[in-house]
């Protein structure tokens, strides 16, 4: 029997619900209930059963139950009915008297028998804390009586003084073993071995994860009073995933998340063993280059010095996350960010090259949706400092080697450049002597000097918003205020996403993010906006933070 499969299908994927819906859904129970939704202070209890070779652990930290807000829309209510559903198991009378404030799920091990000859068979196992020990042992027993009833051959031993029960089930169940151990939890797992590990590994301490030197150092910089975490050993994440990564910088990552007043904050740190520098020294406020994006942008980035990005630890992240995620160096930006990448490919033109590298002081960039059009206006401003004119003179060259004239025109007594393409128009004429022609001048893009910044457009229309729009910037836009100030200083910067505005176009460059949408759908449905950066001063980590903000928050 495939035990992966069966287990999933039973326990792990309604653990994962559990987590999606408690995470995704918080938005109700948050306006309802604050004060009984801070998380463990002291982190998941549950990771003395746990590996210090585990890949991944996630714990929800308080009690589903407390998420009653979820049931007018029936979510919570669904999830337990199917979840139990075919065990014959009742949530409310069987397992609510006993659950206490904790979830985890973790993967034990990349293969349990390590057999490389019959497949990867990981270890899954599920930890639910209990208030009531003896109704938590009447409930182990209940659910294996049941599943015996439907089939299953039931074996039972000791171990090491905790009472293990495991079924060799008919091919149409569910693998499943499961111990309560001492007087705190409820263990699950798709392997007896699982199980006889976990009770292994609380009675060595150097096994658990306790002890492993980067999981105590992640659980020092995890947010206090968290609703949820995750612990993510990276290399093994790779090895699980069959990759060979060129570059290995980060060993670990901790992500907690956490109720603010205003949203959820999603917090991560990423451990290294090496000196890490920031890709640029810390802001203690928001650039003025955003001064010049219009409040109706749907995506803006800004901080400072471009021009040592390509080789930071923040770019080597982005390298190792994406070539754990799409086993790949696939550069994922250019998806989110195709107007540009379309810029690049017209021009000719290599952006880390031949802009980045003079862009030394303040940027923001900027995306304006329309939903006319299926690509977005752009906006690029950047402080003047050395290297800027050269850089534009640069810019003007490989316009004209493109074909492009640089003009000079005037909008509202500004001066401006323009790069501008010449184009033919044929129209058929009533005189006989057949079609005439018109000549079209077309705009590639723009660009000004106002006050100690240069600003670059893709079209009029959006320059002259810039122009003409006065006290209408995003660092007016109280959404952006809100979010912003979420956001621990000092940092490196911001990346912005107002979801309202930006939505269809995420969802034509990543097609994956509608069934991403299908599973959280109450968090998506009520997401406004999302607001990440980077902060931290250990040079030996690498911390950063999303900010979720929902509306009427």
């Amino acid at each position: 029997m495939n035990r992966q499969r069966s287990f999933i299908g039973f326990i792990v994927a309604g653990a994962i619900a559990v987590l999606v819906i408690a995470i995704a859904g918080f938005y109700w129970f948050f306006a309802k209930s604050p004060a009984n939704l801070i998380g463990s202070r002291s982190g998941p209890g549950a990771a003395i059963f746990v590996s210090k070779l585990s890949p991944a652990m996630v714990s929800l930290l308080t009690n589903p139950d407390r998420l009653q807000a979820l049931e007018r829309e029936e979510e919570l209510s669904k999830l337990k009915t199917s979840l139990f559903a075919k065990s014959g198991i009742d949530y409310k009378q069987d397992i609510q008297p006993w659950l206490g404030d904790e979830i985890t799920l973790a993967i034990t091990t990349l293969d349990i028998d390590r057999d490389p000859e019959n497949g990867q068979q990981p270890g899954y196992l599920l930890a639910l804390a209990t208030k009531q020990p003896e109704k938590s042992r009447e409930f182990v027993e209940l659910l294996f009586s049941k599943r015996a009833l439907a089939g299953a051959n039931l074996a039972v031993e000791q171990y090491k003084g905790v009472k293990l029960i495991s079924d060799n089930s008919q091919p149409e169940q569910d693998l499943l073993a499961g111990a309560v151990v001492g007087e705190g939890f409820v263990l699950f797992a798709n392997d007896p071995k699982v199980l006889r590990d976990a009770i292994n590994n609380v009675q060595a301490p150097d096994l658990n994860l306790t002890s492993s030197p980067d999981y105590q150092k992640a659980t020092k910089e995890q947010l206090k009073g968290g609703l949820a975490v995750a612990f993510l050993n990276l290399p093994i994440v790779a090895k699980w995933q069959g990759l060979e990564l060129p570059e290995q910088l980060y060993n670990s990552q901790i992500i907690s998340l956490v109720l603010n007043p205003k949203g959820l904050l999603a917090e991560t740190t990423f451990l290294t063993s090496s000196e890490i520098v920031p890709p640029s020294a810390p802001l203690s406020k928001p650039v003025g280059a955003l001064q010049y994006v219009p409040a109706s942008a749907g995506l803006a980035i800004s901080g400072s010095n471009l021009s040592n990005l390509a080789d930071s630890d923040l770019a080597k992240l982005w390298k190792q996350a994406t070539a754990t995620i799409y086993g790949s160096g696939e550069d994922v930006i250019s998806r989110l960010a195709k107007p540009l990448a379309d810029v690049q490919k017209r021009w000719g033109i290599n952006l880390p090259e031949d802009i980045f590298s003079w862009v030394q002081g303040e940027y923001a960039m900027a995306l304006l949706p329309e939903k006319e059009q299926t690509t977005p206006h752009w906006i690029f401003v950047v402080e003047k400092s050395e290297g800027v004119e050269k850089g534009i003179a640069r810019l003007d060259a490989i316009a004209s080697s493109n074909g492009l004239s640089i003009n000079t025109l005037t909008i509202d007594q500004q001066k401006i450049s323009a790069w501008t393409e010449l184009t033919t128009a044929t129209k058929k004429s009533d005189v006989k002597e057949g079609a005439s022609f018109s000549i079209e001048t077309k705009v590639q893009a723009l660009h000004t000097t106002l006050g100690n910044y240069e600003i670059f457009t893709s079209d009029l229309e959006t320059m002259d918003e810039i122009l003409t729009t006065k006290n209408n910037s995003i660092i007016d836009n109280p959404n952006f205020k809100d979010s912003i100030a979420a956001i621990p200083l000092p940092n490196q910067g911001y990346i912005y996403l107002d979801w309202t505005k930006s939505q269809n176009l995420l969802e034509r460059q990543v097609p994956v993010l509608k069934l991403v949408e299908v599973l959280g759908k109450p968090f998506f449905n009520n997401l406004r906006s999302l607001t990440v950066s980077s902060y931290g001063t250990d040079t030996r980590s690498l911390k950063g933070g999303v900010f979720f903000k929902l509306h009427n928050s």
